[in-house]
């Protein structure tokens, strides 16, 4: 019973905050997965390093761009992208199964010891893989990728669709039930840039 209230409070404060911006800025970022980012390169940056000041700031106009430029290609919504990253690295610091060398944004096939994730030759296609990963959760079978597939797991995302917005990707992307909580609690600090 507990776990049952536990998850209906955690669902009520998403679609609280989904319904609401409590931005200085006045934008307000869709959680929908298929809709377009909103947020410039500029912001997306600012946003980074001010989580993380001793990252490489030209590394991280590059994966903006990148994730800006991918993800319109395959009409996926680049901040939530972005957000995602950043969640899922630790704004770059890494620390889990995932190192930097692998290229891997999203933790792509990290499981356990045996199964450390996927990896990519550079940060274009690492990028893209995600972007790719996103699309299949995200689009119905019927809508195709602009580019070659390189992410390896796209294939295996049944049903198709399963995630329309942030909401969907708790206990499907990840197991931890408050994911979308906490991508949509960076997405709303990330309204303020």
């Amino acid at each position: 019973m507990k776990k049952i209230i536990a998850a209906f409070i955690c669902a009520a404060v998403f679609i609280l905050n989904s319904c609401l911006s409590t931005s200085t800025g006045g934008v307000h970022i869709s959680r929908n997965l298929t809709d377009r980012g909103i947020m410039s390169k500029d912001s997306l940056v600012s946003f980074f390093m001010a989580n993380n000041p001793e990252a490489d700031k030209s590394e991280v106009k590059k994966l903006a761009s990148l994730y800006i430029k991918e993800a319109k290609t395959e009409g996926i919504n680049s901040d939530c992208a972005f957000v995602q990253m950043c969640h899922e690295t630790g704004f770059l610091r890494y620390g889990n199964l995932v190192t930097p060398d692998m290229h891997n944004y999203c933790g792509l096939g990290a499981i356990d010891a045996e199964h450390t994730g996927e990896r990519f030759d550079t940060m274009k296609e690492g990028v893209r893989a995600h972007i790719q990963h996103l699309h299949a959760y995200a689009t119905e079978e019927n809508v195709s990728l602009k580019n070659k597939c390189i992410d390896k797991r796209y294939k295996w995302v049944k049903p198709r669709g399963k995630a329309p917005d942030i909401s969907g990707l708790t206990k499907t992307w990840a197991a931890d039930p408050e994911y979308s909580v906490k991508l949509d609690a960076m997405l709303t600090r990330l309204e303020a840039f």
